[in-house]
């Protein structure tokens, strides 16, 4: 279908202000932080957010905020979520309402992690902080009054990239057993030459130079690209991974590497849903002030979380 028409008229606004200097990484963080919080909609109500302060395996304190959709005596299922931005832009706060959104939506707690960002914390520490929560998640969880067997794993964009990261790791490490993963837009390939960069690559919010850019910031050197864990789909063997739902935006440069994992999930034996965001772009996860198309999101991940999780409603 076409460019949704609110998210056109936006990225031709953008364009016609956008100023060439480049910023230094505080002043490109504020303006980022602020410019996804004007995209947001009202604030989605949940029945309770909390902060834990735990320490990753460095001793570095690490933030995780939980939001939680409902009050119920019985153990609730989560979703350990990383936010994205690149690796080196965005925060657990600028997420506040989209994480409020998709626990309201998929009846999941969502923690979200505050992980440390590139290029003060390159690869593979902002991996190594979600994987670490992810771990204090399984081991806390009947003290968060937590299912330990319906905890899944969820990110978007880059942090689709880190939750898929921590899949393979998990895997790999006999790590906790990890119920399902939700994949919002993931980088997953530091390649970009895929079919829609080609399409999609300048003009839609979202760029191959942006996406460069983030890649050099994340990484300090550039063989890193080719590990598994920095580009998922580029991991030898995908067996033995949890289920899948994976979420793309019709007019994104990464939409053909989610659409490539998807498969490739599926061919190695592991149950992968593949949705598209009709209309959408990179980023939509912020759009509900900007379009109400863009509850899509929320209404897809809603509805596969529930299934995959086994939860009514």
């Amino acid at each position: 279908m076409p460019l949704d028409s609110k998210i056109q008229h936006w990225l031709e606004q953008a364009a016609a202000g956008e100023a060439g200097a480049p910023m230094d990484m505080a002043r490109l963080r504020a303006d980022t932080d602020a410019g996804l919080r004007q995209q947001h909609g009202p604030l989605a109500r949940v029945a309770r957010v909390e902060v834990f302060q735990l320490r990753a395996r460095d001793g570095h304190p690490l933030r995780v905020i939980g939001y939680w959709p409902e009050a119920r005596a019985a153990a609730q299922p989560a979703l350990v979520f990383a936010h994205g931005g690149g690796w080196c832009l965005g925060s657990a706060e600028v997420y506040d309402n989209p994480c409020r959104a998709l626990a309201q939506a998929t009846g999941c707690v969502v923690l979200s992690v505050d992980y440390r960002l590139a290029p003060e914390h390159c690869y593979p520490v902002p991996l190594h902080d979600v994987y670490d929560a992810l771990c204090w998640a399984f081991e806390n969880a009947q003290a968060l009054g937590l299912d330990p067997k319906r905890l899944g794993v969820a990110g978007d964009s880059a942090g689709g990239n880190l939750a898929a990261a921590a899949c393979l790791l998990a895997r790999d490490l006999a790590g906790p057993a990890i119920a399902h993963q939700l994949l919002i837009y993931p980088a997953l390939s530091h390649q970009m030459d895929s079919a829609s960069y080609q399409a999609y690559g300048d003009g839609y919010y979202l760029t191959r130079e942006l996406m460069r850019f983030c890649f050099d910031t994340y990484l300090s050197e550039e063989a890193e690209g080719a590990l598994p864990y920095v580009s998922p789909l580029l991991a030898p063997s995908l067996a033995g991974l949890p289920s899948a739902t994976i979420l793309t935006a019709e007019f994104d440069p990464l939409r053909s590497e989610a659409e490539d994992y998807a498969a490739r999930l599926n061919a190695a034996g592991v149950a992968a849903t593949l949705r598209q965001l009709d209309g959408m772009v990179h980023g939509c996860i912020h759009m509900l002030g900007l379009t109400p198309a863009a509850g899509a999101l929320f209404d897809i991940a809603g509805g596969q979380l529930r299934k995959a999780l086994g939860l009514s409603g």
